[in-house]
């Protein structure tokens, strides 16, 4: 693992808390988020470009109910990453969208695995109140630690892949994926032409 991949994706562990966990403050929206990714590795054009593309896409699922999306924030700092390491931005955005899924899975399964915890923690913060701030700064530091330990790990393995498969891939297969990264905007724009039509109803 390099020092780029390390460092982003501990800046991203830290903005994917601002989405629920902690603090809240927007940052942590893909259109903002990849601008600052771009700007850790010197190509903030690359990080704009990811950034608006993950939010067009993105942007129209809600974390409402039980509903968790797919993580902007993995799905904007994956691709940034690989391209830090030489992996084209086309090949790359794909990887970090399927990452974004798989940690909205990921997260699923564990905000699952602490319900039960809950009854357990009430019952600690009742005997003793003055726990709370430790259970939520362990909360907060567990969140973050399996936020990091999943985009290192996707990191590490989405480029081993690409690197793996890159000489047999044809110029068709390039090609394709830059014609798919390009119909990205457009396919996210054609979702948002509805949801504006009915709020002007």
């Amino acid at each position: 693992m390099t020092t780029t991949m390390i460092l982003l994706s501990l800046f991203a562990s830290v903005l994917e808390l601002d989405v629920t966990y902690a603090f809240q403050t927007l940052i942590s929206r893909p259109i903002i988020a990849g601008p600052l990714f771009g700007l850790c590795i010197g190509d903030v054009m690359a990080g704009v470009q990811i950034g608006i593309f993950v939010e067009l896409l993105f942007i129209d699922i809600s974390p409402l109910g039980g509903i968790i999306p797919p993580s902007g924030v993995v799905a904007t700092a994956l691709p940034i990453i690989l391209y830090s390491l030489g992996i084209d931005l086309y090949f790359g955005f794909f990887l970090g969208v399927l990452a974004g899924i798989v940690y909205s899975l990921f997260d699923t399964l564990l905000r699952k695995t602490r319900f039960k915890w809950i009854v357990f923690l009430e019952a600690k913060i009742g005997k003793k109140p003055t726990d709370l701030w430790r259970i939520i700064g362990l909360s907060l530091l567990l969140s973050f630690l399996m936020t990091f330990i999943f985009l290192s790990a996707a990191s590490w393995l989405g480029a081993q892949t690409v690197f793996l498969l890159l000489p047999y891939l044809k110029p068709k297969v390039h090609f394709a994926f830059q014609l798919a990264y390009m119909a990205v905007p457009w396919i996210g724009l054609a979702t948002l032409i509805p949801t504006f039509r009915l709020k002007t109803r």
